[in-house]
């Protein structure tokens, strides 16, 4: 049995464990708003890393761990995704609002934001809407005219969000959506390993947020609004399926940036942290180096 010492030593203990515990929830619940999720670390200038569509931010982990420069990391999820509560539609302006809000309370200055796919198109909107918080932005493997790309020629007002495709997709079984997860994956990678992750990172996603979330995404245009941007640009991009036709694509979208650097990874499909990791630090390194 424990003496009248062992007895407060045990009492001691039990505090300081739930102190702990309620501090990591309040640290927990300072980084969460209705529809993002940021996890904190480290020390240094601040960096916000954005993930693509369905992807947690430890999409970025691999390529977190081997950035040389000293940073604070803001590492962003999003609601609907990540096993994350799901918020209503329309979705992609709640993300830009939050972020916007988020960026403003932790006086983030100086700004460097990364992103990937969809990440980069929330990287434009925040530096437009924050041209004296953002300084740098990397940009990968993202379009800021995704439709023009995928269906020449159709307006915003022709994408609905009750559509045959959209109600198809909510009616799908589990095992179909599956199917269709799994195809979609294969041409994301060239990491045979990883398919398995990104198709798993699909399947868990809230259903309406996935076929809502990407029409928000097929309706989106912000050609118009590149030549607001003041902070000056990394452009990276993947030579699939070939290089002539992505860098006429890219160039003709970011003919209105002005201060950008433009490169593309050979070997790459869309996810170039898993297909051309190093080559993709490098080019982050050398441009976050630079202080022009």
């Amino acid at each position: 049995m424990l003496g009248s010492k062992g007895k407060i030593l045990k009492r001691i203990i039990m505090k300081n464990l739930i102190l702990t515990i309620t501090f990591a929830f309040l640290v927990n619940t300072l980084f969460s708003q209705e529809s993002i999720r940021i996890e904190k670390s480290g020390s240094g200038g601040p960096v916000l890393y954005l993930p693509g569509f369905t992807c947690p931010g430890s999409v970025w982990n691999e390529t977190i761990s081997d950035i040389k420069f000293e940073h604070e990391s803001h590492l962003v999820s999003y609601a609907g995704f990540n096993g994350i509560e799901p918020v209503e539609t329309p979705w992609f302006p709640k993300l830009v609002n939050d972020l916007i809000a988020y960026i403003k309370n932790e006086k983030l200055n100086n700004l460097t934001i990364i992103g990937h796919s969809m990440g980069g198109n929330l990287a434009i909107e925040l530096a437009v809407a924050l041209p004296d918080y953002v300084n740098k932005l990397v940009l990968v493997e993202s379009i800021p005219c995704m439709r023009e790309i995928m269906m020449p020629g159709m307006s915003e007002d022709q994408i609905g969000y009750d559509s045959p495709y959209n109600n198809q997709m909510l009616q799908m079984s589990d095992e179909q959506f599956l199917q269709t997860a799994a195809m979609q994956s294969s041409y994301m990678t060239n990491d045979t390993s990883k398919i398995k992750v990104l198709t798993n990172w699909i399947v868990k996603a809230d259903r309406e947020t996935y076929v809502y979330g990407y029409t928000d995404l097929l309706k989106l245009d912000q050609r118009d609004k590149l030549e607001k941007v003041k902070a000056k640009s990394l452009i990276l991009g993947a030579e699939f399926p070939s290089r002539a036709v992505i860098e006429a694509n890219y160039e003709t979208q970011y003919e209105r940036l002005e201060r950008k650097e433009m490169y593309f990874a050979a070997n790459s499909k869309h996810f170039i942290m898993f297909d051309q990791n190093e080559w993709l630090v490098n080019k982050i390194n050398s441009f976050l180096s630079n202080e022009e």
